[in-house]
């Protein structure tokens, strides 16, 4: 029996990431480390998918990519809002394909519409070309009346 080397994990830092903390304590922590680049005017958000993220079949579980997707549409609709506090009010996910431990996950947003009090936001999660999971939703600005 022949052993098959074990790929080597992406290397976020390498690549040219920076670790994304929104927050220093907290859910975020304890489901990230999450990362993100500067791409032009917007933001790339990554996450490599550990076993910690997988469900029993194996693959990141749909909580988990909500979460990603409830943090970098949440980080979207912040920067769209003037950087005031926003919260969540609806997220539709709709899941595309599986990821898999070792695979680091990409996700952009895009702020739709933003106005006195919520903010319209839209993206996607993909592993290379690959959809994994899309969602839209609508931010809720604090404070805003």
């Amino acid at each position: 029996m022949t052993n098959a080397p074990t790929p080597a994990l992406f290397d976020p830092a390498a690549a040219g990431w920076n670790q994304f903390r929104w927050h220093e304590d907290g859910f975020p922590t304890l489901v990230g480390p999450f990362w993100s680049k500067r791409e032009g005017d917007g933001w790339a958000y990554g996450l490599l998918a550990e076993d910690k993220h997988g469900n029993a079949h194996g693959i990141v579980h749909g909580g988990m990519l909500v979460t990603f997707l409830d943090q970098i549409l949440g980080a979207t609709c912040w920067e769209a809002a003037k950087r005031d506090p926003v919260v969540t009010i609806q997220l539709n996910t709709h899941f595309v394909s599986a990821a898999k431990a070792g695979e680091f996950m990409e996700a952009r947003g895009e702020a739709v519409r933003a106005t006195k009090s919520i903010v319209f936001v839209r993206g996607q999660i993909t592993v290379g070309d690959r959809i994994v999971a899309t969602a839209d939703g609508v931010w809720k600005r604090l404070g805003a009346r």
